[in-house]
């Protein structure tokens, strides 16, 4: 599949919805925006990166799941699920688009002490009251179900779902979002916005790099890890900064007898089944710093003296692996409570975030993306409502904090 050739000039001075970033959540926003029948405005996407190398979009695992601690994530979540497993449906029907299957190998969090145990169970309850197939599992049963995988000797229980749960192809839904959003009249350009010219109550019209100044009638911050360049355009300030995580892809001498579900260790590493081999990621080192927007470097020591000891600890057929790949990502990370900002501002009611998703983005982009088209079409959500997330509880000190972070 082949999208249209990106521009660099946008084919008009004037639109009534310009989107800062095209990856994950500016692909959604303009997909579902220009599949709406009762939108009939134009739409300007502006991407300073249109193979999104340095996106967060392109660092990301790809997976999705329900084991959330606050509620709207999970609905968000089962929503993301359906979307995914009816991603044909959902882009009108044409035989041309792929079915996105879900690789249901599932997610476990491991507890290895009581008051760990004590917040997966009261997850658990919310989980299942909203449908999620979430089950408290002891470590014979996760013995049962997984003869041979884990060293259970310090474990004390686990919270497992296989079902919706897994992983799937989000750089296969975001190029036709993005050709579907196309299709629908969208127009993408590959610059960068570097002002946005704005009064007290309302932006008027952005500035890009290459010199042009555009009108617009909304402007959607869709800018990841940069979203708080955007925001400070406006004058607005946002708890959002680029942190760092590392993935690696590796083999193993012994593999699994069958696939590895989504594991997270007590120490806070992830590991998963990737294909034929295995993934495992995780957080720096020594704590969780803010970085600098192009800061991709890796960390010294982080497989030798962190990932592969705890591997070969707790699966004790890793006890011999070759790494295959590695990367770093941003995740555009939400210091204030580790959810999303979605919404109009209080005061530049034209001005919408759609930030802050803390290593969520992916799954989370179809939720996103349908309910702030409806903010811009009818002026409010309509199919869930996301104004818990809305940029006022900031101001009134009022945090939505998502505990299930990984």
């Amino acid at each position: 599949m082949k999208l249209n050739t990106v521009h660099t000039t946008p084919k008009q001075d004037s639109y009534d919805v310009v989107i800062i970033g095209g990856a994950n959540m500016g692909a959604s926003v303009s997909c579902f925006l220009g599949q709406n029948k009762d939108f009939d405005g134009s739409i300007l996407v502006v991407e300073k990166d249109t193979n999104f190398q340095f996106a967060s979009t392109a660092a990301s695992n790809d997976c999705i799941r329900q084991q959330f601690a606050n509620g709207i994530n999970i609905e968000i979540a089962q929503f993301g699920a359906e979307y995914i497993q009816n991603f044909r449906e959902y882009l009108g029907g044409d035989e041309a688009v792929p079915n996105i299957p879900i690789r249901n190998f599932g997610y476990l969090y491991l507890s290895d002490n009581d008051a760990l145990t004590e917040v997966l169970e009261r997850d658990q309850n919310t989980q299942a009251s909203l449908g999620a197939g979430t089950q408290m599992v002891t470590p014979e049963e996760i013995e049962s179900k997984y003869p041979g995988f884990y060293k259970l000797s310090d474990i004390q229980s686990g919270s497992l779902n296989t079902q919706d749960e897994g992983y799937f192809d989000a750089p296969l839904m975001l190029r036709w979002q993005q050709k579907k959003a196309a299709e629908t009249g969208t127009e993408m350009v590959q610059n960068e916005v570097v002002a946005i010219n704005h009064s007290a109550n309302k932006v008027e019209s952005v500035v890009l790099k290459s010199g042009e100044t555009i009108k617009a009638g909304t402007v959607v911050n869709a800018a990841g890890p940069r979203a708080r360049l955007i925001a400070n355009m406006v004058g607005i300030e946002i708890p959002i900064e680029p942190r760092r995580r590392y993935t690696y892809i590796f083999s193993a001498d012994k593999p699994l007898s069958h696939d590895l579900p989504l594991t997270i260790d007590p120490t806070g590493v992830h590991f998963r089944q990737s294909g034929d081999n295995y993934l495992v990621g995780c957080p720096p080192m020594i704590g969780d710093p803010s970085v600098a927007y192009d800061d991709f470097r890796f960390e010294k020591g982080i497989w030798e003296e962190k990932l592969a000891p705890i591997l070969a600890n707790r699966i004790p057929n890793f006890d011999n692996l070759s790494v295959l790949d590695k990367w770093v990502g941003h995740y555009e990370f939400n210091t204030y409570d580790q959810n999303g900002i979605v919404g109009k501002h209080s005061q530049i009611e034209n001005f919408i975030f759609v930030n802050g998703f803390s290593g969520h983005g992916t799954q989370q982009a179809p939720s996103m993306g349908r309910g702030v088209s409806e903010l811009i079409t009818y002026g409010e959500f309509r199919t869930m409502d996301l104004t818990p997330f809305s940029y006022s509880r900031l101001e009134r000190g009022e945090r939505l904090v998502e505990r299930a972070v990984i």
